[in-house]
């Protein structure tokens, strides 16, 4: 038998010549076009998010986080989700979890039927602060104070409810010097808000705040003092017939809150009594 040669075998290897990879198709444009469209969602998500209030926001993302509807009635029963249902809102807790018009949470309250908050409650707020702040100031009608009282009245409608601040000027203190001992003028002031508040029932924060000290001390008083302050005019209020249960927090905030840029400057002896949105209790 003859001895087979040792030679490798021949392999042929044979590539097809490719071309048009210049630009490697039109797949870039599809990602070009994804990123600009996310851009755009992004600057329209900043626009909106600066063109709104924080209860709007609230509204909002209880909006897109609703909870999943499933069955025509909130039974408690073992189908899909645990019985809840589109019509949860106005039924009783089913689980213990979620709110209802019953145990609604604070964003379910700000919230209006689409999920924002009602525009027309808040102009509604609005008008009523308005008249709040007229009767105050002796605006549109007769005064409830003198003219000498109305120079320590200062009033501002904030996205917090209406701030209505009761302030010393110079020769005039609301307080006796160092003390929590109300002046006659405050006994008149805090009685007056109390009677025009009167017929409305948005809830009360009452602030103390006073001004800096001239000498720093080994124990500064202000925090003591201004809570003393904040605690006696919320006193006064309900001995002028505000109701306790509309009280919703008492604070006081010694000198870290100056209104003025002077931090000894008697300005910064004030109260703040602040009549609050529905939403914001």
């Amino acid at each position: 038998m003859m001895a087979q040669p040792n030679v490798a075998p021949v392999i042929i290897k044979r590539k097809k010549g490719g071309g048009g990879d210049g630009h490697h198709g039109g797949a870039w444009k599809v990602a070009y076009a994804d990123f600009v469209t996310a851009m755009m969602a992004f600057f329209l998500l900043m626009w909106l998010l600066n063109a709104t209030t924080d209860k709007q926001r609230k509204g909002l993302a209880d909006y897109f986080s609703p909870s999943i509807p499933m069955h025509s009635v909130s039974s408690g029963s073992d189908g899909p989700f645990g019985g809840d249902s589109v019509f949860s809102q106005d039924s009783l807790l089913s689980d213990g979890t979620g709110a209802t018009d019953a145990h609604a949470t604070e964003s379910r309250q700000s919230a209006g039927a689409t999920g924002v908050d009602s525009q027309a409650q808040q102009e509604a707020e609005n008008e009523v602060f308005k008249d709040i702040e007229e009767a105050l100031n002796g605006k549109g009608g007769e005064s409830l104070v003198t003219d000498e009282a109305l120079k320590h009245i200062v009033t501002r409608v904030t996205d917090e409810g209406l701030i209505i601040e009761l302030f010393d000027i110079d020769g005039t203190p609301l307080f006796k010097e160092g003390t929590d001992q109300p002046s006659d003028l405050l006994r008149d002031l805090l009685r007056m808000i109390a009677r025009v508040s009167a017929n409305i029932n948005n809830g009360v924060a009452v602030g103390g705040h006073v001004r800096a000290n001239a000498i720093v001390q080994s124990k500064n008083p202000v925090w003591e003092l201004s809570s003393a302050r904040a605690a006696r005019a919320h006193g006064l209020l309900e001995a002028g017939g505000l109701r306790p249960e509309r009280v919703r927090r008492v604070t006081g905030y010694a000198d870290r809150k100056p209104a003025v840029s002077n931090t000894m400057a008697p300005r910064n002896n004030r109260i703040e009594v602040t009549l609050l949105r529905k939403g914001k209790e």
